[in-house]
């Protein structure tokens, strides 16, 4: 996260409730855990010494179970929780110094927010509701209902500004809500389990829809959810809290590979694999490479030698040419035929970024194993069936 701008900074950030908050503080700078110190002082302990950076444009998920303080977090960003301890930046502005009315208008401008309730106005129509927060601001009927039939479109609910909230189904009124976040065109958007409600069917498109939302207008996204799936599918960036505390911040892959406690192995052991790990996690170094400039007698003795029914093409630039089958060697070697004349030049290639999940059907319905090449057409590697298939046992 070096290289990214960072837009919220959290340092040390708790948050207690109770009476005897000195007491409970001192025994939480001794290491104590939540519920020892509830034991002793009666004081809850929401947040304990959380510090995390939201780099701009990205999505952010926060994961935990009940109570483990993903909700106090989120509500702290625009000061709906006020913390005990520690601060919160938005840029250089720490946001605990800011009067009521710079408060009031970093909440209008900087910061929106979905419940998972839809927390939605039944006495306004869909309109209504997603313009609401420019009403608020003092926006014109008309500009404002211009922009709210742009994200209502956006969403995929055109045709339904007139129709009232007890008409819609569930993800209808979810989707109002992110229109009217996104209406307010804020620099941030918090979502506390927008989805959780959902059938799975609709969160699922849901969440398809959200992230090209989020990719053609680069909004800042911090996702609260309870599903590990739903976070490393979302999130470029995954925070797990377990307490009051961010056991582990990190990109999906990195905590997939490299989890930081047992805690964090076992909660993220049940998720899918396929929908989290890159191509680069699976794919080998090809062994059986050729040029296009060698002779059709060497690409066989090559396969012969490295125990494979084919061998991967490249020019003296290493950019790869396509593949040639043992079957379709053995007949050039019969007819005479050169490499350039047998070559496969039509099977797919894919990149190492490239989610395993979305490489599925490709692998399964490809007759060799599947070329790895970067932006220059460059190989990179090669990725086999049974490796992908592999990776859905895990």
């Amino acid at each position: 996260m070096t290289n990214e701008k960072i837009i919220l900074r959290v340092e040390n950030l708790s948050k207690l409730y109770g009476i005897d908050k000195y007491h409970a503080t001192a025994l939480m700078k001794e290491g104590k855990d939540k519920a020892e110190i509830l034991k002793r002082t009666n004081v809850n302990v929401a947040l304990n010494n959380v510090s995390l950076e939201i780099p701009k444009e990205k999505i952010v998920t926060i994961i935990g179970l009940s109570g483990s303080g993903k909700s106090t977090l989120i509500r702290s960003f625009n000061r709906l929780n006020a913390e005990t301890t520690g601060a919160i930046f938005f840029g250089d502005k720490n946001l605990k110094e800011l009067s009521k009315k710079e408060l009031r208008e970093f909440r209008r401008n900087k910061v929106s927010m979905v419940f998972q309730s839809f927390a939605l106005l039944s006495n306004r129509n869909v309109m209504q509701n997603v313009a609401y927060g420019l009403e608020v601001k003092g926006m014109g009927k008309a500009e404002r209902e211009t922009k709210a039939k742009e994200y209502l479109t956006l969403v995929g609910l055109e045709g339904y500004e007139n129709s009232e909230i007890t008409q819609l189904s569930g993800g209808m009124k979810q989707r109002v809500g992110i229109a009217r976040a996104l209406c307010n065109e804020s620099e941030i958007i918090l979502m506390d389990e927008p989805f959780s409600a959902l059938d799975p069917l609709v969160k699922s498109d849901l969440q398809f829809e959200l992230l090209q939302i989020q990719r053609k207008l680069n909004k800042t996204i911090i996702f609260i959810t309870h599903d590990i799936d739903e976070a490393f599918k979302l999130g470029d960036y995954v925070a797990i809290m377990k307490d009051g505390e961010i056991i582990q911040y990190d990109t999906p892959e990195n905590m997939s590979l490299n989890p930081k406690t047992d805690y964090v192995r076992s909660f993220i052991e049940n998720a899918d694999k396929a929908k989290i790990l890159t191509v680069k996690n699976i794919m080998i170094k090809p062994d059986a490479l050729i040029k296009q400039t060698d002779s059709v007698e060497y690409a066989i003795h090559v396969m012969k030698k490295k125990a494979f029914s084919t061998v991967y093409v490249i020019n003296n630039k290493l950019e790869y040419k396509g593949i040639v089958a043992i079957k379709d060697a053995i007949r050039a070697k019969e007819e005479n035929l050169t490499i350039k004349e047998i070559l496969n030049t039509t099977e797919p290639t894919v990149k190492s970024s490239t989610l395993i999940s979305d490489i599925l059907s490709l692998a399964s319905e490809s007759n060799y194993p599947l070329a790895v090449v970067d932006e220059n057409n460059l190989l990179e590697g090669i990725v086999t069936k049974s490796s992908v298939l592999s990776t859905l046992s895990k």
